[in-house]
């Protein structure tokens, strides 16, 4: 990833950073446990759009989450390898489905920014705020809104 770590004073949190559908994403890295290829995935009768399935992962139940359809976007139209990252939220295993996992990124937390107003309603949502970085935009997720499913997720804002 071509993206430059910010030099930071102060306070700072890291981030993984996860491409979905060309965008860049961060998830704290604090919330994160674990990162897989998703296989032996099983679909869930009835369930939300969002939820891509359940998979066994060193004998925990993980509910894999499609990160596409959870931020509106369309699916994935060729055959890539996906990989997954691994949450835990209220004595639950999650599994977050995204195109691909970037690096662990260093920022101030003096520079993160509010979502902006143009920003598509259910990604601000979604979003706990951005940073701008060197010629593109990082989206950081709030890995609790994200996992709040079934309701909007301008309602979790």
């Amino acid at each position: 990833m071509s993206a430059t770590i910010t030099k930071v004073s102060g306070e700072s949190r890291e981030y993984v950073t996860v491409k979905i559908a060309g965008q860049l994403f961060g998830l704290a890295i604090d919330r994160i446990h674990d990162v897989f290829a998703p296989v032996n995935m099983t679909p869930v009768p009835l369930a939300q759009r969002e939820i891509a399935g359940v998979l066994n992962l060193r004998g925990r139940i993980v509910t894999a989450i499609d990160m596409r359809r959870r931020l509106g976007l369309p699916d994935r139209d060729d055959a890539g390898t996906s990989m997954a990252v691994g949450i835990d939220a209220n004595g639950e295993s999650f599994g977050l489905i995204v195109d691909n996992v970037g690096e662990v990124m260093r920022l101030a937390l003096a520079e993160l920014e509010s979502a902006p107003a143009n920003l598509d309603k259910t990604w601000s949502g979604l979003a706990a705020g951005i940073y701008r970085l060197e010629g593109q935009l990082l989206v950081i997720l709030d890995v609790d809104r994200v996992l709040r499913l079934g309701g909007e997720a301008s309602a979790a804002a």
